[in-house]
């Protein structure tokens, strides 16, 4: 017996020793950062975040509407402008140092996404919507809102209408895979009102065909339709009805699972607000570079290693802020009292005015 069992444990520990051996020459597959969180997925697919695509490329593709004035609006002579059409020369200027190294492409609400997912585009800066399912289901990542919104609704002057309840039996232009769509259904199903929904791939036939009267309403984004409306042959025939049926907080878009690429457009983003509150401005970006105000040194990036985080150089913020102005000028000069719209900013001021931007700390 006593050999036996002597036998046994021998047995047992030879067992346990090649276990062992085998557990310690095999590779784990998951791959985990110092911090012992997962290495995120490029959306490449090849370990390449999109940032380095765009540094390799030499300029930015920035997906946009084109056809909005004061938010992205290509004229005759081929002349991109617009708020959305800024937020992507700052991050060409953030990531590049130029903010004219990029490429506009124009893409309708229904190919963006795709265009967006399929690597056609770097970002989207095209007035949309952040929401929970495009945000998980879809794919995307939205970062800061740049512009706070809500549904509205246009129609003749001389229409009659006054409030939703006038368009029963009425038909409403809308174009297709927005949440406008979606906001309209549910808009006149909740006051249980009978109408007909005309809808369009595109915004153009859409208010052609509200301007040609085959549609009693045109409904979108308040703003889309204040500046859609300066485009019509009668512009001071179009009123907008005092109704807001959604909420529309709108910005850039990239795609899910490149934490880089996201940080970077993030940040230039945030970088727009926190410039304005700091009272940088196009006009003196250079001279507060010797600034001693600790906040203004770290954010233009001659103190501190910020940009380094991401890739990029330190005075990204700095390089954005002088090819665009900060978010205040950015507004007014295509939506405020710069422009033909005089939009006042409302929502869209900062939060030590009333508003709602907000930029987390530059530390």
């Amino acid at each position: 017996m006593h050999k036996c069992g002597s036998l046994l444990v021998a047995t047992l520990l030879l067992v346990a020793s090649l276990t062992a051996c085998e557990s310690s020459n095999t590779t784990s597959t998951n791959t985990t950062s110092p911090g012992g969180n997962s290495t995120p997925a490029s959306n490449s697919g090849t370990g390449q975040s999109r940032l380095d695509i765009v540094k390799q490329r030499g300029k930015l593709i920035c997906g946009v509407d084109g056809k909005i004035p004061g938010f992205s609006f290509v004229n005759e002579s081929g002349q991109y402008s617009g708020l959305d059409v800024d937020v992507c020369k700052a991050v060409a200027a953030a990531v590049l140092g130029d903010p004219n190294a990029v490429e506009f492409r124009n893409l309708d609400s229904t190919e963006r996404f795709e265009a967006l997912k399929a690597g056609e585009v770097d970002m989207l800066s095209r007035n949309t919507t952040w929401t929970i399912s495009r945000d998980t289901s879809v794919g995307l990542e939205f970062a800061p809102t740049t512009f706070y919104d809500g549904q509205g609704m246009m129609v003749r002057q001389d229409s009659g209408i006054t409030k939703l309840e006038d368009f029963q039996g009425k038909a409403v232009c809308v174009e297709a895979g927005t949440t406008t769509e979606l906001n309209l259904t549910d808009a006149m199903r909740q006051r249980g009102i009978q109408f007909e929904t005309v809808t369009f791939q595109q915004a153009d036939p859409a208010y052609a065909a509200y301007a040609e009267g085959r549609c009693q309403g045109m409904t979108s984004d308040k703003s889309q339709l204040v500046a859609r409306r300066s485009t019509l042959p009668n512009p001071n025939e179009h009123i907008l009805l005092d109704v807001t049926m959604s909420k529309e907080p709108l910005g850039p878009v990239t795609v899910n699972n490149d934490s880089t690429w996201f940080d970077v457009v993030k940040w230039t983003t945030f970088a727009l607000f926190e410039a304005e509150e700091l009272g940088v401005k196009q006009a003196n970006v250079d001279q507060l570079k010797t600034s001693d105000n600790p906040n203004i040194k770290r954010f233009l990036g001659t103190e501190g290693d910020l940009g380094k985080g991401m890739g990029l150089s330190n005075d990204f913020a700095a390089n954005a802020i002088k090819a665009v102005g900060n978010y205040g000028e950015v507004y007014e000069r295509n939506l405020g009292e710069g422009s033909q719209f005089k939009l006042p900013r409302g929502q869209n001021a900062l939060w030590t005015n009333g508003g709602l931007m907000y930029s987390p700390p530059f530390r």
